[in-house]
Parts: C-alpha cells; structure tokens; sequence
C-alpha cells in the first residue's frame, strides 16, 4: 500500500500514480501572442466580472495563443478574452475564457491556478501576408481574427507593460456534494520575460454565438487595435488575494 505519508508528499496533482502534468515552474518557448483590442458593451461585460475586481472601461482583448515548446504541457494552442480591470488599485487582466487543444494544460490550468480552460480547436496562423486566428467549438466556428502580417513593428516598451502586469483569475474547486470547496480570486503573473519582437498592423475580429462557447455574449462593437508579440516566459504561481468563503 502506498502510505499516507507518501500520498500527502506526491499529491500535486491527479491521478495520484500519473499526473496529467509534471511540478512546475512551466517554461514557454517562441511563446506567440496575438491580440485585438475591442469595445463591448458595458452590462455584458458587468455581468461576467466578479467583484471585488473593477471594471473602469467596457474593453477586451481577444487573445489567440500559440506555444510551440512548453515545458511540461508540451505543443498547443489556446484563444479566449481578458478583461483589463483594478483590483484594490492595481491595474491587471481578468482572465474571462480561455479555449485550448490539449488536455494536460487544461488539467494544469484548471487544478493550479484557476484558469477557465474548456476542450476546442483554435489556431494561430500565416496565411500570405495575414495572421490569421480561428476558434472552433466542435464543429462550429466562434472566432475569427485576421491582422495585416507584421506592418508595422512595435517597442519593447509599447507591450511590456501588458505583459508583466499582473492577472486575474477565478479559481472553483467544488466539494464532493457540489458546494465550493474553494473559492477564491487568484494573481499571478508572467516572469523572466524575454522580448523577441512585436508588431501591429490592420485588424478585424468576428465573435458568433454557441451555447456552451459563449464568446459572442461579450460583442464586437469596435476594434480598438491589435498586436502580435513573440516572447519567452515563465508562467509564474499564483497566490490568493481572496478568499469568497472566509
């Protein structure tokens, strides 16, 4: 048998005899970023947004995501929508949705920090002289994202600031009678970043409705702008900034 002492030293994650995913800290390679910036509406975007994080203008970025070489989790892509809010005056992103193409980061996300990771299809490509994003839910299409391919480069300085501000997330683990087990608003951040290059150029954004994909429930009222960003990165551990059952 394996022994308590044993269980408690090994349970990092489950199934306790093989972990869908190895101890971090999680390393990304090549890790790219493409992201439109839009206008919503301000009571859809009110109705998603837990207190106590603030909403200061109905703004989000819709992000595809694509990691090449990820310690750990491996080759996958993932699409979803960040919400750009204050907590206790910190500005940082909410972390609303997140759709992805591979089982052992959903497992990680979900169990470690709280991520909204669900099972889909996104991808992230060059298609001539347009990048090119798509999200699909099954067989139905929910995104759609196209960007002039590299116009016009962009700073170090113009996207750090984005990417080393923190972020959000809500972390739900039930109880085995389905109440919360936990509850809490999680921040981590991205570290040891390592700028490649970012560029932004021309850029539209299609959002279309499915029940369990709700992308489109955030609508498209006008894109702001748009970047695409190369880097390396460490996913940083989150820590616990509130607790909705204490």
């Amino acid at each position: 048998m394996i022994s308590e002492d044993d269980v408690r030293a090994r349970a990092y994650a489950m199934p306790l005899t093989s972990p869908a995913y190895p101890p971090g800290p999680y390393r990304f390679y090549n890790r790219e970023f493409f992201i439109i910036t839009y206008r919503t509406d301000p009571e859809a975007l009110a109705a998603v947004v837990p207190a106590p994080l603030e909403v200061a203008d109905p703004i989000v970025k819709y992000e595809f995501i694509r990691m090449p070489d990820s310690t750990g989790f491996g080759d996958y892509t993932e699409s979803g929508q960040v919400i750009p809010v204050r907590f206790n005056g910190q500005t940082g992103g909410y972390v609303h949705a997140m759709y992805l193409d591979d089982d052992s980061p959903i497992a990680g996300g979900r169990e470690l920090w709280g991520f909204p990771k669900k099972l889909a299809c996104p991808k992230l490509a060059i298609e001539k002289e347009t990048l090119v994003g798509t999200l699909d839910f099954g067989s139905v299409r929910i995104a759609t994202a196209t960007m002039g391919y590299k116009h016009r480069e962009l700073a170090e300085t113009d996207v750090m600031p984005a990417l080393t501000a923190p972020n959000f997330l809500l972390k739900i683990i039930p109880h085995v009678d389905g109440t919360p087990r936990i509850c809490e608003l999680v921040r981590y951040y991205m570290e040891d970043i390592v700028f490649k290059g970012a560029w932004t150029g021309p850029a539209a954004l299609d959002l279309y409705g499915h029940a369990l994909a709700p992308v489109a429930d955030l609508p498209v009222l006008e894109v702001l702008g748009a970047s695409h960003i190369l880097t390396d990165l460490t996913l940083g551990l989150g820590d616990v900034v509130h607790d909705y059952l204490a």
